[in-house]
């Protein structure tokens, strides 16, 4: 299967805080290698259930773990100024000690985040548009202790960033990206790229798709003069029932299988829905994780 398979949680933050803090140390005693919030203004499945910011909830958490890498899938560039992002990721790098994953994208087209914070909704072209630019100024911004920026969008003059992140050259990015052009600028300015398929989509629909994107950002690497196998390639799995690789050990065994044979090396799997789920959770860490990464 190529790399060593690794494994996160995506465990969003529509809980009180201490509840959040037991799902992510659990998590973490678990031996998974990464656990992962939203970023939204709410949930936009769920606009009226209770809801926390992303990197203050993030900060909180990189305080109250010790091993895991921690992240947002995906940091939405609407919602703030990416000079202040780089600044928000160095601070939690350094809360965390080093552990930071930087997640960006490009936010969800016509989500309520929108309406309801006045936020301008960009057409899909200004936002990938304006996301190529932000995560250049990003990169910028976390590799140099001083970045002067001219962009169609974006400005910043002398910005200072001190002190520096704890990782070096930077954090790593991942970086959602789906159609051409975000596996382009995936292909030019990630350390992982992310796939996140719907809920509900068929396996076999979800397997092909992936095999072509796969496919396509191998391509955009090597035009860039990349080595393709210096790129991550993450799956955030939702399926029907929110996740059926829950269903049993066999059953996560074989889609991360399949998965892999498609050329994913990073599985990310929503928290266990439902209190049923729990003790396949717990089974999937003992049994099949680890026959999992030895393949």
């Amino acid at each position: 299967m190529g790399k060593e398979l690794r494994f996160g949680v995506y465990s969003i933050q529509n809980v009180p805080w201490d509840h959040m803090v037991g799902r992510w140390q659990y998590v973490e005693e678990l031996g998974f290698d990464s656990v992962w919030l939203a970023d939204h203004f709410v949930d936009f499945t769920a606009p009226s259930f209770p809801w926390f910011e992303s990197w203050t909830m993030l900060a909180g958490l990189a305080t109250q773990t010790s091993r895991i890498r921690i992240g947002t899938l995906v940091t939405a560039i609407p919602f703030r100024n990416p000079a202040f992002l780089a600044r928000q990721a160095l601070t939690v790098d350094h809360l965390s000690n080093g552990r930071l994953e930087l997640g960006l994208g490009t936010g969800v087209l016509g989500e309520p985040s929108y309406a309801m914070t006045g936020i301008e909704d960009w057409t899909r072209l200004e936002r990938t548009s304006r996301f190529r630019e932000a995560v250049v100024l990003v990169d910028q911004l976390l590799r140099n202790e001083t970045t002067t920026f001219r962009g169609r969008y974006y400005q910043v003059n002398d910005a200072v960033m001190r002190p520096g992140p704890v990782q070096t050259p930077r954090p790593p990015i991942t970086i959602a990206a789906n159609g051409p052009t975000m596996l382009e600028i995936a292909a030019l300015y990630a350390d992982t790229f992310n796939l996140i398929w719907a809920p509900g989509r068929p396996l076999d629909d979800m397997l092909k798709a992936t095999r072509e994107r796969v496919n396509l950002i191998e391509d955009h690497c090597k035009g860039v003069g990349r080595d393709p196998a210096s790129l991550g390639r993450s799956l955030l799995m939702f399926r029907s029932g929110m996740n059926t690789a829950y269903d049993s050990v066999d059953a996560f065994e074989d889609e991360v299988g399949r998965f892999a044979e498609a050329g994913i090396d990073e599985f990310i799997f929503p928290f266990p829905p439902a209190d049923d789920h729990s003790a396949v959770f717990e089974r999937i860490t003992t049994d099949a994780i680890p026959k999992l990464r030895r393949q």
